[in-house]
């Protein structure tokens, strides 16, 4: 039987239980995505119909004009495909210490998008984009057919706009199956040379993350039987370094209806935070408190998150193991 979460942490310092000073207000910004990826947690698709409204990014800008050192990183489905997007990315401009949008790439290039590329370089976002492998079958197995082809055409353009260079442009692997990433620093270089070898391109950081099982990923091991099998894996490679640095004590996750969560992750899960009377939190709360001190919600899926060198949205916790 697995140690609940929760306890693991506790044996490693109390002060892991609870959140520190916020740093990142991660902002989901609904679930419709032009791709359908077989890990995704929150299993956007084409037809997604969640999609964030201008009253609660309106809260949202508040919350960044008054405390203008946290950092902004919008997320989805594919964020860049929410009505308002171009809208909240205006809205927003100046407000935020960093500013960053996790792309699949190959929104970039879908009929209408054309002009993406090249505002977000007048923006100034960093792009934060997923790419699971430099591989074509492995991409493509992942993710679609022709995904890889369309995600290098993509990079090759963010390059030619200073992308990789004077503008940041990180790259995301998380792994095509039952198993924990292989060390960051190893894969940045393997991806680093095989992505200039092959097809000219330069970026400036590699991510490497956990896949969780939740979502799609999480339906397919259920279905394969496997979901206990993958959750020891977890488990047993708890790394308590990784433990002390576990991204959900430094931000807040915001889902599109404005409701406040430790992490993505447990927004794909509905485990959203509540005030003394069981009310959920929304952005709003975060107008005269920034939530340090409160207790963190925690799942057995946050294994994945302290797995090896360790998960987060920035990469991996900790250098090699």
């Amino acid at each position: 039987m697995i140690v609940p979460f929760r306890n693991r942490l506790q044996e490693v310092d109390p002060a892991c239980l609870t959140m520190s000073a916020l740093q990142t207000l991660q902002v989901n910004l609904g679930d419709r995505c032009n791709l359908s990826c077989a890990h995704c947690h929150h299993t956007a698709s084409p037809g997604g119909d969640r999609t964030m409204g201008r009253q609660v990014m309106g809260e949202i800008a508040g919350v960044l004009a008054g405390h203008g050192n946290l950092a902004l990183d919008m997320t989805g489905g594919s964020p860049e495909l929410a009505p308002d997007f171009r809208y909240f990315v205006e809205l927003t401009a100046g407000l935020a210490r960093r500013r960053i949008v996790r792309s699949n790439l190959t929104v970039m290039a879908e009929p209408n998008m054309e002009w993406l590329p090249g505002f977000c370089r007048e923006q100034g976002l960093v792009i934060t984009a997923s790419l699971p492998c430099y591989l074509e079958e492995n991409v493509d197995r992942q993710r679609g057919e022709g995904v890889h082809r369309k995600s290098i055409a993509v990079l090759q353009q963010l390059n030619s706009l200073g992308y990789g260079g004077e503008l940041e442009l990180n790259l995301v692997y998380n792994p095509g199956g039952r198993f924990l990433p292989g060390g960051q620093k190893e894969l940045e270089s393997a991806y680093r040379e095989e992505l200039s070898n092959r097809y000219g391109i330069t970026f400036n950081s590699l991510y490497t993350l956990a896949n969780a099982p939740i979502g799609r990923f999480g339906t397919q091991l259920q279905g394969e039987g496997k979901h206990d099998g993958y959750m020891d894996l977890l488990a047993t490679s708890f790394n308590p370094l990784a433990a002390a640095h576990i991204m959900c004590r430094t931000l807040i996750s915001v889902d599109w209806r404005g409701y406040l969560y430790n992490c993505d992750f447990n927004q794909a899960l509905g485990l959203a935070l509540h005030d003394d009377t069981g009310m959920p939190l929304t952005v709003s709360s975060l107008g005269s408190s920034l939530l340090q001190g409160r207790e963190i919600r925690f799942g057995q899926h946050c294994y994945c998150c302290t797995a090896g060198e360790g998960s987060s949205c920035s990469g991996a916790l900790v250098g090699g193991t």
